[in-house]
């Protein structure tokens, strides 16, 4: 799997270079120079890390990441000439993932991008979560036996927040937060409809084994199990 870094950057000299260090370390890379246009881009087609300079024309970087932040965790290294100590904290209050001062060796960029992808593990890199299933990034579809299971947009999102954190029991409330902006109306019954729907399709794939899980009165949770010792809701 090859990840792709968005270098949000108006400066063409510097992301040329960091253009060059990161293609040269395997990622993709694509670039851009305008803050509402980086916006677009990260919004449409979610890259695995943004490199986001923070002063940028059209929308600054400040902004772009807190719009960002509404719809999506993607991992956001800022890159900015300002090096107060109130310029980073706004930086990171903003909801960057990390913060580098000009100017800066482009090999640390690289290191600190790797880190990022560490930390972002399991929701950027494809890893098995159990037998059977394979998930892989946000613009990957969820596996089973190496099929596409048909979920929809609400339940693939719903079973991705579960399964990246086994046995970590979620509220409705938490699990309406995980969607993104444009599914986030939904409400409490509605959460139980779909995880109903989504737990029916999981049974029709493997028809001795739960996924899904309801704690009574408090929320859900994923965790492989025998379908007799599963808790039912």
């Amino acid at each position: 799997m090859t990840y792709r870094v968005l270098i949000a950057e108006d400066d063409d000299q510097i992301a040329g270079v960091l253009s060059d260090y990161l293609v040269r370390d395997g990622f993709g890379v694509q670039r851009v120079a305008d803050g509402r246009e980086a916006l677009r881009m990260i919004l449409d087609d979610e890259p695995s890390v943004v490199i986001l300079d923070v002063t940028l024309p059209g929308m600054d970087g400040i902004a772009v990441c807190r719009t960002v932040r509404h719809s999506s965790t993607v991992p956001i290294l800022m890159l900015t000439a300002l090096s107060s100590e109130e310029d980073r904290l706004n930086g990171l209050n903003s909801g960057a993932d990390d913060y580098v001062c000009k100017p800066f060796s482009p090999r640390e960029i690289v290191a600190r991008v790797h880190a990022l992808l560490r930390r972002a593990d399991p929701a950027l890199k494809v890893k098995p979560v159990h037998t059977g299933f394979v998930i892989g990034s946000a613009h990957e579809r969820v596996l089973f036996d190496g099929q596409p299971v048909p979920f929809t947009r609400i339940e693939e999102r719903l079973f991705r927040t579960m399964a990246a954190a086994p046995r970590r029991v979620f509220t409705r409330e938490a699990l309406i937060n995980a969607m993104s902006a444009e599914m986030r109306d939904i409400g409490d019954r509605a959460i139980d409809t779909h995880v109903k729907n989504l737990r029916r399709k999981l049974k029709s794939l493997a028809p001795d084994r739960g996924f899904i899980h309801a704690m009574y009165g408090v929320g859900y949770y994923f965790e492989e199990k025998a379908e007799s010792s599963s808790l039912r809701s």
